[in-house]
């Protein structure tokens, strides 16, 4: 199986990866990610970035394809019971397509905002273990007791331990391929970094004290590609995914769905309002085909028929995201602290009140977190490992002098999130919070 992909080129799927990956493309789960885009309303900011969590499903799988060549490459030094056979190989490349299957609209936006959401990974493996699902029975079909390998991969368990960190970890087929997509399809430079050289880089190191083996970077060579990595995934969290315009659309989304549940546990739910929401509202269960029957098109049609319906407030939401009349911001002091971004927020509700506004859906505080690059102090497979020729392996966070530099240090961007007529009159109120950042 050849496919083109507009970031890895010509991607070959051949052997047993077209085995797995092409029984597995049938399944109607994995073609339901058609209908889910990787980043939410981004694309209010970047026109570009309308790819879908298919398209980078099948990167994801591509990239566990060259993981997985490499590992074949290097494996020399490993004990015999930990060397890669087919049936593992099989098992990393079904959890590297499978690991986003779960996911719900939006992007992570609508984890957040659907009440007691569980999170998408737990919904996949409920997919993959699933008997009824198509994924479960393509998966069975290929191999006897295939779906419980491959949810307990996903779940970061397997008796090659290597082989589940490339399915979820700090370094993962899963982050190799969005940064490099998520960066061509919004047209920026920012996310770009060396993906050849950084796989060319991997080896196999053992621990010192435990006698795990973890893939590792091999040598100084290594050490410039994973640099470019972290920097890559830093400046796309700041330029990107953390922008202020997706955040205030994400801010205006959060207002929708408030409203739409005090409705829905008012008697009086929208029109259109999908089972799976109205069902977490109200505290119900949902069923795996009520959430399987989510995705962006049956949310959006939703809010279509929302724009017309007899919530006045529901419907001017609404309105604004299907034009893109987002809210503005306004940046707080990033060395400040939470009691006073809260007071900002506190003062800028009551101005929304005083214009006759309902001042907690109006305004909004949001922190847009990150951590570039976490490391913990302990002799961890977790975490990322340097491989030296004549010297004991070593953290990462050791061996890269700039990585040490962001080695857990917390970058927070709080900011206001409210109506342009309100922009001006805030700022004006909370100056002496804003702690000199610049207006946007």
């Amino acid at each position: 199986m050849i496919l083109r992909d507009p970031v890895h080129g010509l991607v070959a799927f051949e052997g047993v990866a077209e085995q797995v990956i092409g029984r597995l493309l049938r399944a109607r789960e994995v073609q339901r990610l058609r209908n889910v885009r990787q980043l939410g309303f981004t694309s209010l900011v970047f026109p570009g970035a309308e790819h879908s969590r298919f398209a980078h499903s099948l990167g994801a799988a591509h990239v566990m394809v060259r993981m997985l060549s490499r590992m074949r490459v290097v494996q020399g030094v490993l004990p015999r019971e930990l060397v890669l056979d087919q049936e593992a190989e099989a098992d990393a490349l079904a959890a590297a397509l499978l690991h986003d299957l779960g996911h719900g609209p939006f992007s992570h936006l609508f984890e957040e905002v659907m009440p007691h959401a569980r999170a998408h990974e737990d919904w996949t493996v409920d997919i993959v273990r699933d008997p009824s699902t198509d994924v479960h029975r393509v998966l069975n079909g290929l191999s006897s007791g295939m779906p419980e390998r491959v949810a307990s991969l996903i779940e970061g368990e397997h008796r090659l331990g290597y082989l589940a960190r490339c399915v979820s970890s700090t370094l993962d087929a899963d982050r190799c391929d969005y940064l490099l997509r998520d960066s061509h399809m919004t047209g920026v430079r920012y996310g770009i970094y060396d993906l050849d050289w950084l796989l060319q880089a991997l080896a196999f190191g053992e621990l010192p004290t435990s006698g795990e083996w973890v893939l590792a970077i091999e040598g100084r060579k290594g050490l410039p590609p994973i640099e470019g990595f972290f920097l890559a995934r830093q400046y796309m969290y700041q330029q990107v995914y953390h922008h202020k315009a997706t955040r205030s659309a994400e801010a205006l989304i959060r207002a929708i769905f408030i409203r739409a549940a005090e409705l829905t546990r008012d008697g009086a739910p929208p029109p259109a309002m999908p089972i799976a929401l109205e069902n977490a509202v109200l505290g119900k269960p949902v069923t795996l085909g009520e959430y399987l029957a989510l995705d962006d098109i049956t949310l959006l049609s939703a809010f279509r028929a929302w724009e017309q319906g007899s919530d006045p407030l529901l419907a001017t939401f609404a309105r604004q995201l299907a034009v893109r009349d987002l809210p503005k911001t306004i940046p707080l002091d990033e060395r400040g602290s939470e009691a006073s971004w809260n007071r900002a927020l506190e003062a800028a509700r009551e101005i929304a009140t005083e214009r006759g506004l309902r001042a907690d859906l109006a305004v909004q505080l949001d922190v847009a977190t990150d951590i570039p690059y976490g490391e913990d102090d302990l002799e961890s497979p977790d975490g990322l490992w340097v491989v030296i020729r004549h010297r004991p392996i070593e953290r990462l966070g050791r061996s890269s002098f700039l990585l040490s530099q962001l080695r857990n240090q917390r970058i927070v961007r709080p900011r206001l999130v409210l109506p342009e007529l309100l922009r001006d009159p805030v700022r004006s109120a909370i100056e002496p919070l804003l702690g000199g950042a610049v207006s946007a």
